[in-house]
């Protein structure tokens, strides 16, 4: 069984194609879930709109809560960190997270920053060690494989990988930067272009890109397929020869 975290964060609430003025991210968000679930119907996906219902800024309180060692907390640090928990607690669970992210401004949307901001968290997905100079933060979700597939939109075009304007896009770097940091260590990533300028270019992009999602499905499952069976037989060598799997 394969977990599935699917977030969206454009704000506009329906899906291009299917609703008047809708997101084209949301439309590939959802294409790759359908396309999932078609062949997967019994994996479970959490769904969270952040374009709709945005995460909480980060707040001194917050911030106090974050770096006070949990067994020291109070009351109140630990509601400050209660919309937090319930974030992390969804990363940690997942095997692969379906990111609907639009490109706004050469980036991505505030509401998805805030999420970044929220699940970055010592003792949660980092651990933190200030007496080592060289190294002092490390990843504490590298304890198997996970998958971040950013799904994204963008006004222009050439902003891709090796385009003439790739060096103005900080979206897809900065999502593998913040994920790698807490040990998410697989990314792929498919987008749309020309929005702006419509017509058949944005229309041959839009369908280039289900296809390459309806793709990215097929090589995903077989990946978490690989993987499962892998580690079904580890289980069972250790069983066979009288240790336990934790």
């Amino acid at each position: 069984m394969t977990r599935l975290l699917h977030l969206d964060a454009s704000p506009r609430p329906g899906r291009a194609g299917t609703h008047e003025h809708g997101s084209l991210s949301r439309r590939l968000s959802h294409h790759f879930i359908e396309q999932w679930k078609a062949a997967r119907p019994e994996d479970p996906v959490t769904r969270r709109d952040l374009g709709a219902r945005p995460p909480s800024l980060l707040t001194v309180d917050w911030i106090e809560a974050a770096f006070t060692p949990s067994g020291q907390r109070s009351a109140a640090l630990q509601q400050a960190l209660a919309e937090s928990d319930v974030l992390v607690d969804e990363v940690i669970a997942a095997d692969v997270l379906v990111l609907g992210v639009p490109l706004y401004n050469y980036s991505y949307p505030a509401a998805f920053k805030a999420w970044i901001d929220q699940i970055v968290r010592v003792e949660r997905t980092l651990s933190l060690d200030p007496s080592n100079l060289e190294h002092p933060v490390g990843p504490l979700l590298n304890d198997r494989p996970r998958h971040a597939v950013i799904l994204s939109s963008r006004g222009g075009h050439g902003l891709g990988a090796g385009g003439p304007l790739a060096h103005m896009n900080h979206l897809e770097a900065s999502v593998r930067t913040a994920l790698e940091l807490i040990g998410i260590e697989h990314f792929h990533e498919v987008a749309i272009e020309y929005q702006e300028e419509g017509g058949e270019r944005l229309q041959r992009s839009i369908r280039d890109a289900l296809v390459e999602v309806e793709r990215l499905v097929v090589r995903l499952q077989a990946a978490r397929d690989e993987f499962n069976q892998g580690h079904y037989h580890q289980g069972h060598a250790r069983i066979a020869s009288g240790v336990h799997p934790r």
